[in-house]
């Protein structure tokens, strides 16, 4: 396949167990490859970043959202291919970018794609986890990322299309590494809450995080997903309570603090 005009564009952290798959699944078809790293990474992610070709650049971390929009003020290219050190082009969603550039790139200013989990043994192909549809390939002045601390996307202007096959999600290779991050993300969207004076509502926490079951495991049939689609839709009910209950937790008094005893 002729190189593509895109810039593959990555910030990474500590993801020198990883990043290469991501790496190999697009350096042989696109034309630049950006990789922003974390200013305190020393485990090898940039020897790798650079034995595949790519432009390396050091940050202090600042947000995933800053930091995208910093890295893809270093692409050059007409298009941008975003993506994370966890994630890998499939071979048929490299084939639909290929066909994507044979005239129909013309019409567009975007393009997204289904991306699909490895969790548990097994690939997840339903619940809330599949299709979780991302807009990655876009135009270098049409796009931009955009929304929360916790939750940001790319935001383009002009028409969108959607492409076949898969961007494969290497997010948590354990249950361990996906527990650490629910407290992570609470975190932010406790901030975010208090930013917006959000008010509290008890009902609301409540009925979310059931629902978040009842979508995850029925109405998106995570069922068929056998054990691992019990485990996703019970596991996000419990962090959507998580999250919900962080506010709560924030206007309770606070525990006294004791004086320490006094020296004899």
């Amino acid at each position: 396949m002729n190189k593509l005009p895109i810039s593959v564009c990555i910030i990474s952290g500590a993801e020198a167990h990883r990043i290469g798959k991501c790496l190999a699944s697009v350096a042989s078809w696109t034309s630049e490859i950006v990789v922003v790293l974390n200013s305190e990474v020393q485990d090898g992610t940039d020897a790798i970043a650079a034995s595949f070709g790519a432009k390396i650049h050091r940050h202090p971390f600042q947000g995933f959202r800053e930091q995208k929009n910093l890295a893809l003020s270093y692409t050059t290219l007409p298009w941008v291919l975003a993506l994370d050190a966890d994630e890998e082009v499939s071979t048929e969603l490299r084939e639909s970018i290929a066909r994507f550039f044979s005239g129909d790139q013309e019409r567009f200013a975007a393009a997204g794609f289904a991306r699909k989990v490895w969790f548990l043994g097994r690939w997840i192909t339903h619940g809330d986890w599949y299709p979780d549809r991302v807009l990655r390939l876009f135009r270098r002045e049409k796009g931009k990322w955009a929304g929360s601390a916790e939750h940001c996307a790319v935001e383009v202007q002009g028409a969108c299309t959607t492409l076949a096959g898969d961007l494969l999600h290497y997010t948590n290779p354990d249950i361990s590494s996906y527990v650490n991050k629910i407290n992570y993300f609470a975190d932010l969207y406790l901030q975010r809450q208090l930013a917006e004076k959000t008010r509290w509502s008890a009902p609301a926490a409540v009925f979310r995080a059931g629902w978040r079951f009842v979508r995850a495991y029925f109405v998106r049939r995570g069922f068929l997903d056998g054990y691992p689609g019990f485990f996703i839709a019970a596991s996000t009910a419990y962090s959507t309570l998580v999250r919900h209950s962080r506010l709560f937790e924030h206007l309770q008094p606070r525990q006294p603090v004791c004086d320490p005893p006094k020296s004899p």
